[in-house]
């Protein structure tokens, strides 16, 4: 009889396997078989687990938490003969027993090919002035293969040996940032050892983690223009905030609270609301006279970094509405003109999540519905398999 991992046991499991793997880099790293590669510690094996098949595949999940078990029984079990003289043997030959007997996975499923960038993380994070200066990396090294969009569709990609990717699909989630990394900055080859992709090398690290930022963005705005979703959670972009009460804050900082963000048109007049933070964003060339938000959005990169996010050119921003969950993720997006919030506008969601019950008093608004349910289906980021959450970033 076969039993399946729930999704808290699924992620519990794939963040422990996280921690455990960066633990082990950071003892390496300590003991000098780690060296500083790129401003952080390499990961000094060809293979790493892969958390990508523990998400997809539900009896290959069960293999590994059963080996875990038997493995953890095992050491239990020869920490136990220690001080028990007596029983000392037999507790080995029953630990024998255990590992014998676990159900060992394949190895072709457990571990992945590693480089040595694999376990990196953006040491700035999502960032609207990184999206927009990667945005400027791309459009100078990458636009004349990859197309303006990023479908590959680039003036010089009929002429490569093999047609560049899409680049607005699952490819950047099915890969972990530092494996991203790597391949900008050294390349892609095919089978027959023939380059691909040419390695930037000329880049700076800053640089190549600014063209991944605006890859990101640019990617959640095709992807929702195309569908009207994001299949994948994407982050508020982290940008400078400043409140009424003068106090300066970031994105970042407000994680673990609710936020409004109002791109603001001439006639946008928002209240506070208890329920949630509002921020407003200065759309270029749309001035709001007299308006007094709870919060602002400064900088001239933000509405930038927002409508590549949203997948619109920045003068078509004004008078729409983001909310963004207590994670610090995008949700929902009312359009210009519409009356109020529903479910409907949801545009981030929990797949097979449990639907919360309907409140019981018809005064509730199609507002407070919504935050209720996004409270409720809480989203959580993969890459490569591993929940993502980065030092700073999305």
């Amino acid at each position: 009889m076969s039993w399946t991992l729930p999704p808290e046991g699924l992620n519990l499991l794939l963040s422990g396997l996280q921690e455990a793997q960066l633990a082990l880099r950071a003892l390496l790293h300590a003991l000098g078989l780690a060296p500083d590669l790129h401003g952080q510690p390499a990961w000094p094996f060809a293979h790493r687990l892969a958390r990508e098949m523990l998400a997809l595949d539900a009896g290959h999940a069960r293999r590994v938490v059963g080996m875990l078990a038997c493995g953890l029984l095992a050491v239990l079990l020869l920490a136990l003969s220690l001080p028990w003289r007596r029983a000392r043997r037999g507790l080995w030959g029953l630990a024998l027993v255990v590992l014998l007997l676990a159900p060992w996975p394949e190895a072709r499923v457990l571990w992945a090919p590693a480089v040595p960038t694999s376990l990196h993380t953006s040491p700035a994070g999502f960032t609207a002035q990184g999206i927009v200066r990667g945005q400027a990396v791309y459009q100078q090294f990458c636009v004349s293969c990859h197309g303006a969009d990023g479908r590959g569709e680039g003036p010089r990609a009929a002429s490569l040996p093999m047609w560049p990717p899409t680049l607005n699909g699952a490819l950047l989630w099915k890969r972990l940032d530092g494996e991203l990394f790597w391949r900008v900055r050294h390349g892609l080859r095919a089978r027959d050892g023939s380059v691909t992709m040419p390695g930037f090398e000329r880049l700076g690290d800053a640089q190549i983690w600014d063209v991944l930022d605006f890859l990101q963005a640019n990617a959640a705005g095709q992807m929702l223009k195309a569908a009207g979703a994001w299949a994948h959670p994407v982050r508020l972009p982290d940008a400078l905030v400043q409140c009424r009460t003068g106090r300066d804050h970031t994105v970042r900082s407000l994680t673990g609270q609710r936020l409004r963000v109002a791109l603001a048109g001439p006639d946008t007049r928002l209240a506070d609301d208890p329920r949630l933070k509002t921020l407003e964003v200065r759309v270029p060339s749309r001035t709001v006279a007299g308006s007094d938000p709870e919060c602002r959005m400064d900088g001239p990169e933000v509405a930038t970094a927002l409508a590549l996010v949203l997948g619109v050119p920045p003068d078509q921003l004004q008078a729409q509405q983001l909310l963004v969950d207590r994670g610090g993720w995008l949700r929902a997006r009312s359009q210009p003109g519409q009356a109020g919030w529903s479910e409907d506008d949801l545009v981030c969601t929990t797949p097979n999540a449990a639907r919360p019950s309907p409140a019981k008093s018809p005064a509730v608004d199609g507002l407070e519905t919504l935050i209720r349910r996004i409270d409720a289906e809480p989203v959580r980021l993969l890459r490569g398999g591993f929940p993502h959450a980065g030092r700073a970033s999305g």
